[in-house]
């Protein structure tokens, strides 16, 4: 692929989004892959899956809870004019807004709705995207003690970068209430890294929305699992039986050779666990009522705990005296949620 500073072309504007309803931005975006997208095709977002991406692109319905995390996405957009501000302050650098959804030239599927843009010093356009978080998930921007970017934020950016044809993205994150409490980040251009990212979107989009072939799962079972769940909705138990195809029963196969490798781990670690629990009932004997105990050796201090932890309970005989004497009550604070329980039974069939 070409150096960075040899490449002219322009992005293209898709759409004018200064007055657009989101209903009708929602629109514009599923024609193409935006960069909030590109981690999943990638398999790395934390939040969704290709297939999930696949279903939203094709409007094919899903049963995730629209009110989930609606406060916390609706903070974050209206924070986004404090960070800039703040990013301003901290850097200088002169920050506008460009309300339009861009596309690019030569791959018309990559798509852009850019935060803001910045004006450097040198006259260079550069990209900015506004991030908020909380104290929690500040250990994301470091790796090792080293500055970093999410991975999913750096795919965005790098993606960005190649629909408007820019070398410079800058991240500004909030995760507190000062301006202190912001991560400035900044990422330049990597043109092998921006071939790969193009061929892996142009796959996505030209074999399976084009095709309307949904990929198959290979991000974080967890991931995985929620988004079947959110696809299908709620079980059926009076469905028929389904005779399973040989893919799936290749994974039935490799399920259970798993399932007899962690009871053998499991078994283990119950064996270190006992031990781990015979030699604290040694140590709390020794310390009686005492919540705290010292040692110290080779110049090394050892300080030991056992404090006690209290916590609200409620067992289930008193949840159904609450039941039974105070239905009211019960029936306004205690929801009821939905799980299922996988389980493999193996069974030999009897000779005929």
């Amino acid at each position: 692929m070409a150096d960075a500073s040899t490449l002219s072309y322009k992005p293209q504007v898709l759409v004018d989004t200064a007055d657009l309803p989101e209903k009708d931005w929602l629109e514009y975006r599923r024609r193409g892959i935006g960069g909030s997208d590109a981690a999943s095709i990638l398999g790395v977002s934390p939040f969704k899956t290709a297939r999930d991406l696949y279903y939203d692109k094709l409007k094919i319905v899903t049963y995730e809870d629209p009110e989930e995390n609606w406060v916390q996405k609706k903070m974050g957009h209206l924070l986004e004019d404090l960070v800039a501000e703040i990013f301003h302050v901290r850097t200088g650098y002169e920050i506008y807004q460009v309300k339009k959804m861009f596309y690019h030239p030569k791959y018309p599927f990559m798509l852009a709705d850019v935060d803001y843009f910045i004006t450097m010093p040198n006259g260079e356009t550069a990209i900015l995207e506004i991030k908020t978080t909380n104290y929690n998930a500040t250990d994301h921007w470091w790796v090792n003690g080293v500055e970093a970017v999410p991975v999913n934020y750096e795919i965005q950016g790098r993606h960005y970068m190649a629909v408007m044809n820019v070398n410079h993205v800058f991240f500004c994150c909030l995760y507190g209430n000062s301006e202190q409490e912001t991560i400035i980040r900044h990422i330049v251009r990597d043109m092998d890294y921006e071939e790969e990212l193009i061929a892996l979107e142009g796959d996505f989009w030209n074999n399976h929305i084009l095709t309307r072939t949904p990929p198959q799962y290979v991000e974080d079972g967890d991931l995985v699992i929620e988004s079947v769940k959110n696809h299908f909705g709620s079980a059926d138990p009076n469905a028929a039986a389904i005779e399973l195809s040989l893919t799936s029963f290749s994974s039935v196969v490799r399920y259970l050779e798993l399932q007899a490798e962690k009871s053998s781990l499991n078994a283990e670690v119950k064996r270190v666990e006992n031990e781990m629990k015979r030699l604290q009932g040694r140590i709390i004997d020794e310390m009686g009522r005492c919540c705290t105990a010292v040692y110290s050796r080779d110049d090394t201090d050892y300080t030991i705990t056992y404090n006690p932890v209290q916590k609200a309970t409620i067992s289930k005989e008193d949840l159904f005296r609450l039941q039974m004497q105070h239905p009211e009550i019960y029936e306004q604070f205690v929801s009821v949620s939905e799980s299922r329980r996988f389980y493999v039974k193996k069974k030999a069939q009897k000779a005929a």
